[in-house]
């Protein structure tokens, strides 16, 4: 099996003008949560860093791993451990529903659908709904759930077989998955096989603007192959004979935008297009200066991690983890912040207990263990979900434990 690839052509576009701005040095999957058997083999990092197309704009990964290393039996995201997601989640299926008079029975589809839970926002709806997910354990979760979800990368001979099978979609959703599709032209070839004519796809990722605004490098991970602005959306999608006809802002995973895709000509484009446009070329997210300036704050921004940690333990303080999301190993790896400053990571994912985070090796035991130590700090890896998180550990600060967020500038809380 190859590991992966040197991006050398922008994958939306075919431009050669590659402009590399930030280098976090080289990283494990953040997914690949270890077990204790895989701290006796070799591991693979792999080199991470960020280019942008000075062509059309789309700013992603300058090396891209081969999508099954990445999607096997060690990848351990789940989506729906957090309330603030599942309600999210519910929402975006209500109000797609309700938007585009969605009739009882018409079929949603959902790429890289996870554990279900947008498709089960799709179901309460009445509607049929499939998953197609390659992870193995996550798949398998999605099925007792009662989401059909069949374990397979999105393809044309998968959209084809769907098709067959089920029919036609009138919706297909992709949250947080259309940045980690290295294929795009198959994606559309998809699209435009399994998607009604009047269809929409619908697809979430995180925004650009907010990325570079708020200092979120740790969303930069090798699962995730670009970091998606409006403008270079526009021209794909339309050589593929396809419109993007709304963008929406949500609150969710620090920032993301919600983007609406139809055949072209089908549906009319919304002002908000331009809106978005104007404001990446406002914040000038395509100025090699704003880009490289970046770059700067994201490594002062690794000092001042990494001297707070060193300060604390120099108090003789215990440090924990809350939380053991895939950005959070990006800080790690990044930093080198090991189990030297950090004594465990507690998390709430079942199938994360008991392993060690990929890279740093740092422990991830059930979040029991909080009240059961007492330790003095626990930095919240899942800062886009602090308030949650805060909640749920009110016997902490109780007990007098303080909390550290650290994005986009640590702070003690």
């Amino acid at each position: 099996m190859e590991f992966g690839r040197v991006l050398k052509t922008c994958r939306m576009c075919g431009g050669e003008k590659l402009y590399k701005f930030l280098d976090l040095g080289f990283t494990p999957p953040s997914d690949a949560i270890i077990s204790f058997e895989d701290l006796l083999e070799p591991e693979i990092f792999f080199p991470l860093n960020v280019l942008q197309c000075e062509d059309c704009g789309l700013t992603q990964l300058g090396y891209v791993v081969n999508s099954k290393l990445l999607y096997g039996s060690k990848y351990k995201y789940e989506s729906s451990i957090t309330e603030t997601g599942k309600k999210h989640f519910f929402l975006m299926a209500d109000s797609i529903c309700k938007r585009f008079d969605l009739k009882n029975k018409s079929l949603a589809v959902d790429i890289g659908s996870n554990v279900g839970v947008l498709l089960e926002g799709f179901k309460k709806n009445g509607m049929e709904v499939l998953g197609i997910d390659p992870a193995v354990e996550i798949y398998k979760i999605a099925n007792e759930r009662n989401i059909e979800t069949w374990h397979e990368f999105f393809n044309p001979a998968v959209a084809e077989r769907i098709k067959i099978e089920k029919g036609r979609a009138k919706i297909i959703t992709g949250t947080n998955v259309f940045a980690h599709i290295d294929d795009k032209e198959g994606l559309l070839k998809s699209l435009d096989i399994l998607l009604e004519e009047d269809g929409v796809f619908v697809f979430e990722v995180p925004y650009l603007v907010d990325l570079i605004e708020n200092l979120e490098y740790d969303t930069i991970y090798l699962e995730h192959l670009e970091y998606i602005s409006v403008k270079p959306l526009i021209n794909f999608f339309k050589k593929h004979n396809f419109d993007v006809f709304d963008v929406e802002k949500y609150d969710i995973h620090g920032k993301s935008i919600r983007v609406f895709v139809c055949r072209t000509g089908k549906i009319p484009i919304s002002g908000n297009i331009e809106k978005f446009i104007l404001l990446e070329n406002e914040k000038k997210i395509y100025n090699k200066e704003t880009l490289d300036e970046f770059a700067k704050k994201v490594a002062l921004h690794k000092e001042m991690l990494i001297n707070l940690l060193r300060d604390i333990k120099k108090d003789g303080k215990k440090i924990i983890g809350i939380s053991a999301p895939a950005k959070g190993n990006t800080v790690l790896n990044y930093c080198k912040i090991g189990a030297d400053l950090i004594d465990y990571i507690a998390e709430k994912s079942l199938i994360k207990k008991g392993g060690y985070t990929p890279g740093m090796h740092i422990p991830i035991v059930g979040e029991e263990k909080i009240m059961e130590d007492k330790p003095d700090y626990g930095i919240i890896f899942a800062w886009n979900f602090a308030e949650e998180i805060i909640r749920n550990n009110e016997n902490f600060s109780k007990a007098g434990g303080k909390f550290i967020i650290p994005i986009p500038s640590p702070i003690i809380k």
